[in-house]
């Protein structure tokens, strides 16, 4: 009971944090920027003036940590595999080619900028993914610091708001159909958001389009979820050799490093994929999968300084800049060789 009394004052301001980003979401008169993004700069804001403490620290990590995990587990009960039927293999192929080129090509720009690789995937995840929702989920798989998660959602948020503006330019200069365009901006830009704002700025039946796609990539967190869950495991084990071979003992074990919420996630997307669970249950969770982790985002905020952003330095952006162009014209690329453009 004591545990819980000191959870509830941290938890209640990462809440009060994610209603205002979701109301701020709504007031907007386009959808430009997410709640999930707006909360994260809300709490980071509020870490400049106030610190967490004895009193608010225990319910802030609470929050970016267990409540982060729990909402990802909500979040499978929304993705069904039958989405993939409503768009059909041409924006699967698509996906195909920019997530190799986020992750492929990413690891390899990521060593050469000198970059840990929890940052330099983070980013990549973001870039070839669903923004900020795969960076959430892909987090605590790897056991990224709150700081690396920030800067990589800020990565993404600074180029999303780029696309907005030139997509609907250069798809009108390029003369594209409302198919092509809506393929090309579902796979190519990052944020749902952003996926909705580009998109209706080109034409309804392009933003329905787009819409579709988005969904359909966002199926793709489901295996890098299980991806990097392996690889971080195996990198654990590694770990463990090591400080053996060094004469260090450690009573770590696999049923304790094991993300263990990583099943029930999947296990809730395929209860949904095969139809158990109802589309107004799925729906709801859906909701509230969405606010915890806007809730989670406002306390990594909560506990995220600038100055130890700023230790970073500019190669995160480098990393975020590149990687986001190269999936921009692979994305167009892989759909004028389809015939598509």
């Amino acid at each position: 009971m004591n545990k819980i009394t000191q959870i509830i004052p941290g938890f209640l301001l990462a809440i009060i944090i994610a209603a205002t980003a979701q109301l701020l979401e709504g007031l907007l008169p386009i959808h430009l920027i997410g709640s999930s993004v707006i909360a994260l700069f809300i709490g980071m804001f509020i870490h400049q003036i106030y610190k967490p403490n004895d009193i608010t620290k225990p319910g802030i990590t609470f929050t970016s940590k267990k409540v982060l995990k729990f909402a990802i587990v909500l979040l499978g009960a929304s993705l069904s595999i039958g989405t993939i039927l409503l768009v059909g293999r041409l924006s699967l192929t698509v996906m195909v080619f920019t997530l190799l080129t986020c992750f492929g090509v990413g690891y390899f720009v990521g060593k050469a900028l000198g970059l840990e690789w929890k940052l330099s995937n983070l980013i990549s995840a973001g870039t070839g993914i669903c923004g900020g929702s795969a960076i959430a989920a892909i987090a605590p798989v790897i056991e990224a610091e709150d700081k690396d998660i920030a800067y990589a959602i800020s990565a993404t948020f600074l180029f999303d708001m780029a696309m907005i503006v030139l997509f609907p330019i250069m798809g009108k200069a390029l003369g594209l159909s409302d198919m092509a365009y809506g393929l090309w901006t579902g796979t190519a830009v990052n944020d749902t958001s952003s996926v909705v704002a580009a998109g209706y700025a080109f034409s309804e039946a392009a933003g329905d389009f787009a819409t579709m796609v988005k969904l359909t990539r966002t199926l793709a967190i489901i295996p890098t979820v299980l991806i990097f869950a392996i690889i971080h495991m195996r990198l654990k084990k590694k770990e463990l050799a090591v400080a053996k071979d060094v004469g260090i003992t450690s009573q770590v074990k696999f049923t304790k490093i094991f993300p263990w919420f990583i099943l029930f996630f999947v296990g809730m997307s395929i209860l949904n994929s095969i139809g158990l669970i109802p589309v107004g249950i799925s729906a709801s969770l859906k909701n509230l999968s969405k606010f915890l982790m806007v809730a989670a985002l406002a306390a990594i905020g909560l506990n995220t300084d600038f100055k130890e952003m700023k230790k970073s330095g500019y190669q995160p952006m480098v990393h975020g800049f590149i990687i986001s162009i190269l999936v921009v014209i692979v994305a167009f690329a892989v759909e004028y060789f389809m015939g598509i453009i």
